[in-house]
């Protein structure tokens, strides 16, 4: 696929993992809801307020990779965790999650709720019936980071920051559920959104930035679900494609927690999201590692855990991890073929639906209706650089090779790449462009600048003039 198609398909991505979001009004929704528990909880008549009750988001909420279900009758599902300001020697794990219970299923009586809690195996399970169309399953839970830092210590293994944030968790089929025991399962959800949000740090912090000074607000004052890196983007498009290829046999699909963890270490922070995703799926098998023989995906903030534990007792499981993520590796290097990015678009519909890409397609940006895309020296332009103040090229134009641009923006004196589907760009900084061309030596570089809008007119400040290059860096191709 040439440069400017290869581009092309990482804008139909972006597109594309943006229609698997979770709609704004509808995050705001659940998070009003689960913020309501927790005022119930300390409430004054509450049995629980005394031990300063805590409830947080955990999983794919709270990591930025939650996806819409294929169907529009299925849910949400919300994990939260409930903590407690206890000790292990205070209760039982029955205890808790009696004591955490009973304020749950006080909570549904008084807002009228349809159905009561459900008890599972670790959490009680929330039920909403009034068109929400998510339920919440929350998680009883202790802090147990100075615990869990000595049993890491015991098994040899330095403690990190992540460690501190460690939870004791309750589970009725362990045989000590219901006794005072020091022998909790354990958990740490904020530790790994931590390390999760850390292997992504680069790009994330300059997306944030971009966009607090692109609406003109405190950065501290955009919540981390407005940004979204190519780790998130890609580990959406990861799930979705695994929904899909695996929507007869959800017993034996590859889990969300192996897929966003080797996705998480993969990640070195790329800036467009198809090179992040090649590079996402080229190297997660590298970071599964072998112990004694079993596979191991260890938790990157317990290595005593191992999201694969199940792979031992059911190979299979294993066997369709490795398949699905071969097929990933076939379907990307299937759309790069395409000559064009309709074709590319098609060749994708099997994996992520008819509906989703189709719409994807159409929400490119319009000089992407030409086959060749942007070729040098002209080629069909972007709808908002069609205005009559920009200048037409003086030559002939043949459509043979292909130009493509990488724009830099400097922000407290570092330098980042940005791509055209970007978040704004602020004012009163930096750019530097780059650009690489196939077109054969000796050459002359024309660089155009388009510079439109209501801003701009009443500033005189209209333009799009075609003018050579002004610097000399590889021959006139950067500016």
């Amino acid at each position: 696929m040439p440069s400017v198609l290869k581009n092309q398909l990482s804008s139909l991505l972006q597109y594309l993992s943006e229609s698997l979001d979770v709609p704004e009004s509808r995050y705001k929704e659940a998070e009003e809801r689960y913020q309501g528990i927790g005022r119930w909880l300390c409430r004054n008549e509450s049995t629980a307020a005394t031990f300063r009750p805590e409830i947080y988001p955990q999983g794919s909420f709270r990591l930025g990779t939650v996806i819409k279900p294929i169907s529009e009758n299925e849910e949400y599902d919300i994990d939260l965790v409930c903590e407690l300001a206890l000790s292990k020697d205070q209760l039982s794990q029955k205890q808790l999650k009696d004591l955490v219970g009973h304020e749950i299923k006080a909570y549904a009586l008084a807002r009228n709720m349809a159905s009561l809690p459900e008890e599972g195996r670790r959490c009680w399970t929330l039920n909403y019936a009034d068109g929400a169309q998510f339920h919440m399953d929350i998680l009883p839970a202790i802090p147990d980071g100075e615990a869990f830092r000595r049993l890491l210590k015991f098994s040899g293994i330095t403690g990190d920051d992540y460690t501190d944030k460690a939870i004791a968790i309750t589970d009725n089929t362990v045989p000590n559920y219901g006794n005072i025991d020091d022998d909790w399962p354990q958990s740490n959800p904020k530790g790994y959104a931590e390390w999760f949000k850390d292997r992504m740090k680069t790009q994330f912090d300059f997306r944030r930035e971009l966009l607090a000074k692109s609406i003109k607000a405190k950065v501290e004052d955009i919540p981390d679900y407005r940004v979204k890196t190519p780790l998130q983007r890609a580990v959406q498009i990861l799930k979705r494609h695994r929904d899909i290829m695996f929507a007869e046999d959800q017993d034996n699909k590859p889990i969300s927690i192996i897929i966003t963890t080797l996705a998480a270490h993969a990640y070195e922070n790329e800036a467009d999201l198809l090179d992040a995703l090649g590079n996402i799926v080229d190297k997660m098998p590298g970071f599964i590692q072998w112990h004694n023989g079993i596979a191991w995906v260890p938790n990157p903030v317990n290595p005593l855990e191992n999201f694969a534990d199940m792979w031992a007792e059911h190979p299979e499981r294993e066997q369709n991890f490795r398949r699905w993520l071969q097929q990933v590796h076939v379907d990307i290097n299937e759309a790069l073929q395409k000559e064009t990015i309709q074709s590319a678009g098609r060749s994708l519909e099997k994996r992520f639906g008819n509906r989703p890409v189709s719409e994807a397609l159409q929400n490119l940006p319009h000089e992407f209706d030409s086959v060749h895309g942007l070729m040098a020296g002209s080629a069909k332009s972007p709808s908002r650089f069609t205005v009559a103040h920009r200048h037409q090229p003086r030559w002939p134009i043949q459509l043979k090779s292909f130009v493509k641009i990488k724009g830099h923006v400097k922000q407290n004196d570092t330098w980042y790449e940005f791509s055209s589907d970007t978040t704004p760009l602020p004012k009163h900084c930096d750019l530097w462009y780059e650009a690489e061309t196939d077109v054969p030596r000796p050459f002359d570089v024309y660089w155009q600048i388009v510079n439109t809008g209501t801003e701009a007119e009443r500033s005189n400040g209209l333009r799009g003039e075609i003018l050579p290059a002004r610097t000399a860096g590889r021959g006139g191709l950067t500016q």
